[in-house]
């Protein structure tokens, strides 16, 4: 290291006093006071959004503030009654899932905003030679949930989207996003979630204050969406990207790209 240091020094040093030199022989130049034209101001380049086509139908769509007994009811179609009365909220539901797919990139979301209940329990940690990490059994716990959202259909659950859209791109307008697309964000999202880390067990933990934090500061820096998908366990995070990839793909088969004018 010092002696690239003594390099370093040498050529800034010889660099410098030549350039000293040239300015000292160079005749002074005459003096013209000239005006530089002011650079020219580079138009705004168009935003590429990805735009879906809206399925044509012969049912309107409720009103947004009214459209709580229609998803869930859509929803019972996938998923079965049961299942989505015990895991969604029905209240605000396509305001919820806005909501939180918008802030799944973030550092954190708002719990109360949150389209489903939570999962039963406490994070289960495990001790082993001093060191703490996420216990296998934790997995246990998210079975269920992706248990049900790996035997939905991907083709139906896309085409509910797709018929539901103007509802989605309402909503995302009022959380204060009037000039951008909703679908825009959801691919966003989905491809933030397939990359995180396909974690290896076990994954270790720190425990500051009350809560439980990775150990890595890379891990525990990453998004809100991605720190969930890596404490659900390496079988289970695999299983959710294996359907988001599923999901990304059919969009994509109900999309086309558009070039829109950003507003000056």
């Amino acid at each position: 290291m010092k002696i690239f240091m003594v390099v370093a020094a040498v050529i800034l040093g010889g660099a410098l006093a030549a350039y000293y030199y040239w300015q000292q022989t160079q005749p002074e130049p005459t003096a013209v006071e000239t005006i530089a034209p002011p650079p020219p101001i580079a138009p705004p380049k168009p935003v590429l959004r990805q735009v879906v086509k809206i399925p044509e139908t012969q049912f309107p769509l409720p009103q947004l503030g009214e459209s709580d007994r229609f998803m869930l009811e859509a929803l019972a179609g996938l998923m079965g009654n049961e299942s989505v009365m015990k895991i969604f909220r029905v209240e605000q539901v396509i305001h919820n899932i806005v909501v939180t797919i918008d802030n799944l990139p973030n550092q954190s979301l708002p719990e109360n905003t949150m389209p489903v209940t939570p999962v039963p329990g406490n994070l289960v940690a495990s001790v082993a030679d001093g060191d703490m990490s996420i216990s296998r059994a934790n997995a246990a716990r998210y079975t269920s949930y992706v248990h049900l959202a790996g035997v939905v259909s991907t083709e139906k659950l896309v085409a509910l989207y797709l018929r539901l859209y103007p509802l989605f791109q309402q909503s995302y307008e009022e959380l204060g996003y009037p000039n951008k697309y909703f679908n825009d964000r959801v691919i966003e999202v989905i491809d933030n979630l397939l990359a995180a880390p396909d974690i290896k067990e076990p994954v270790k933990l720190v425990q500051p204050k009350i809560v439980y934090i990775y150990a890595d500061p890379d891990l525990e820096g990453r998004s809100i969406g991605q720190r969930t998908l890596m404490r659900i366990g390496s079988e289970n995070e695999a299983k959710v990207k294996t359907k988001l990839q599923e999901i990304r793909q059919e969009l994509f088969l109900h999309m086309h790209a558009e070039e829109v004018q950003p507003a000056e």
